[in-house]
């Protein structure tokens, strides 16, 4: 039995597909939207429109961009002897926030994951080594720590380990902040293994 109109059930099962958003969050939105003005949808809406029509892939990093290559492949004050891998676009956006790479990036587009049909050939590994012909130094796969990441990560070190380029690992274990008690034993033993000197 349907209780709410054909456009309001519509709308809601459209959020639904969102990572992260159930049904009930969905609807609370809608519901949320159905309470604002016309103009503020309109505007969320042009901004939805504008997101699929203008913002792209940059066709050297794959990182997203409205401009081709994007201003990080294009600054010439960024280091272009090293690439920092990482999975998706948001995690460049996270190194980008701390202010501190000054390299280049390589989004993959994704992890290795056999279980859902992802191999190789999905990802943005062949352009990668393509650019590795161009005097790139230095290596940093930033993976997530997940079996996917890591799947990934093992993987990249094959190719890469021959081309005699130093390969490097994001450093991984404690976060700020947290206490050592609720640690669970991969990280604690992740933080052991990466520890530094003094």
């Amino acid at each position: 039995m349907r209780y709410y109109s054909e456009t309001v059930e519509r709308a809601i099962h459209e959020l639904a597909k969102l990572p992260g958003i159930g049904r009930k969050t969905a609807q609370r939105h809608v519901f949320y939207l159905l309470k604002t003005s016309a103009a503020e949808v309109d505007s969320l809406s042009q901004a939805l429109l504008d997101l699929k029509r203008k913002v792209g892939y940059c066709s050297i990093c794959y990182n997203i961009t409205e401009q081709d290559p994007c201003p990080i492949c294009r600054s010439e004050q960024r280091d272009r002897s090293t690439i920092c891998v990482v999975e998706e676009a948001n995690d460049v956006l996270a190194f980008e926030k701390i202010g501190e790479y000054k390299g280049l990036y390589h989004v993959l587009g994704g992890a290795l994951s056999p279980l859902d049909g992802i191999g190789p050939d999905d990802l943005k590994i062949r352009e990668l080594l393509a650019r590795l012909q161009n005097d790139v130094r230095e290596v940093i796969i930033a993976t997530n720590p997940s079996t996917e990441g890591e799947a990934t990560l093992f993987y990249l070190t094959k190719l890469i380990k021959p081309l005699q380029i130093k390969l490097s690992r994001i450093a991984q274990g404690i976060p700020m902040g947290a206490d050592i008690e609720h640690a669970d034993e991969v990280t604690l033993s992740r933080a052991l293994d990466g520890r530094l000197p003094l």
